[in-house]
């Protein structure tokens, strides 16, 4: 049995290429192992912050990949195919985090009748949220359009959610203004989404080739574009949220706004831009959120099922908004992969844009 799997090489991520990799054949599948047919999978500009992240965030981790190559990790739906668990059919559909591949061996644990869990031991170092798969055969959430949706959307919306909830719980660190670069991505809109619905005053930071269809998201109550960010009041306390990781422009506004900065959190690398030495910034200092920290917290705090009854309310009201802002394209084949994972990483595909891939022809 073969997979196809897409490699990006470590120290160069222009670097890409098709390999591939062998697979046990159903018969010799080990006890409680599925043989999972990825058959689509969404690809967005925070899977490039995967890659820029990859050994520190233990993300090449997941789907080993070539000594010097990683697999970078994508939310997206497969199809059972091969099942030695006595509690997974095959043709059962699992919605989670899979390899850029044709197939992936899962090692199934804790399964329940919503989900399961891959217990593959190069995987226990990660968050469990990457581990986890949903049982979604037959589920109208997850097929079709909205599946598409759920699977460009909901993991990102998630990470919308987490940082929203880390402000709101320290009362946005006495700011009623947030700044969010990158404010036409989709982590970027969620969020904006949520601040909007939370009464606070939020100011997209974007290219001026994105101005118009940030505009159109409504959920801004101004766009700045780059060129013209100290254009802003300076005396006004404001909390940044950085999705676009471009050391140059957190500099600037750190510097910009002084100690009226309360709150400095980075989130993304859509610019893919070098770090370079800050030195001592005015106001709060940057810090990098990490998504699993918050979920931690909030599993302790909330219980059994607070987190997925919490984000499905705001999922609920989100969703409404989607349909007249993201297009879904689909493509096909190691090819069609190459190409947009090539223009994610260089930052040409439209915002309004959503990419749906698969390996398989």
């Amino acid at each position: 049995m073969t997979s196809i799997d897409f490699v990006v090489a470590k120290d160069d991520l222009d670097q890409c290429k098709v390999i591939a990799t062998e697979l046990p054949g159903a018969d010799a599948l080990p006890p409680d192992a599925l043989l999972v047919k990825v058959e689509r999978f969404a690809f967005t500009a925070n899977n490039i912050t995967y890659a820029v992240m990859g050994d520190e965030l233990k993300y090449w981790q997941l789907f080993p990949a070539p000594n010097g190559f990683g697999n970078i990790p994508v939310w997206g739906f497969g199809e059972v195919i091969a099942s030695r668990h006595p509690n997974v059919a095959v043709g059962e559909r699992l919605f989670g985090y899979f390899p850029m591949a044709t197939h992936l061996v899962i090692e199934a644990a804790d399964v329940n009748k919503r989900a399961l869990r891959d217990g593959a031991e190069h995987r226990k170092q990660v968050s469990p949220v990457y581990n986890l798969y949903s049982r979604v055969t037959g589920d109208p959430a997850f097929a079709g359009h909205q599946g598409d949706l759920q699977a460009l959307l909901r993991p990102l919306f998630m990470l919308s959610f987490l940082v929203d909830d880390f402000l709101a719980e320290n009362d946005d660190f006495g700011a009623r203004t947030v700044l969010l670069s990158s404010a036409s991505s989709k982590t970027a809109f969620g969020l904006a989404h949520l601040l909007h619905t939370r009464g606070r005053r939020v100011i997209g930071l974007t290219s001026a080739g994105n101005t118009d269809f940030v505009t159109s998201l409504g959920r801004y109550d101004q766009i700045v574009t780059y060129d013209r960010v100290t254009s802003l009041p300076p005396d006004v306390p404001v909390a940044f949220v950085d999705m676009a990781g471009n050391s140059a422009l957190r500099a600037g506004l750190h510097r910009h706004f002084g100690e009226r900065m309360k709150c400095s959190v980075r989130v993304g690398l859509t610019h893919r831009a070098t770090d370079a030495d800050e030195g001592e910034l005015p106001g709060a200092k940057p810090r990098w959120f990490f998504a699993p920290d918050q979920i931690r917290k909030r599993a302790k705090e909330w219980g059994p099922g607070g987190i997925e009854q919490r984000f499905g309310t705001a999922w609920s009201g989100f969703a409404s908004l989607l349909e007249r802002s993201l297009t879904v394209v689909d493509s096909h084949g190691p090819e069609a992969v190459r190409q947009i994972y090539l223009d994610t990483l260089k930052g040409r595909i439209p915002p309004e844009q959503g990419h749906m891939l698969s390996l398989l022809g």
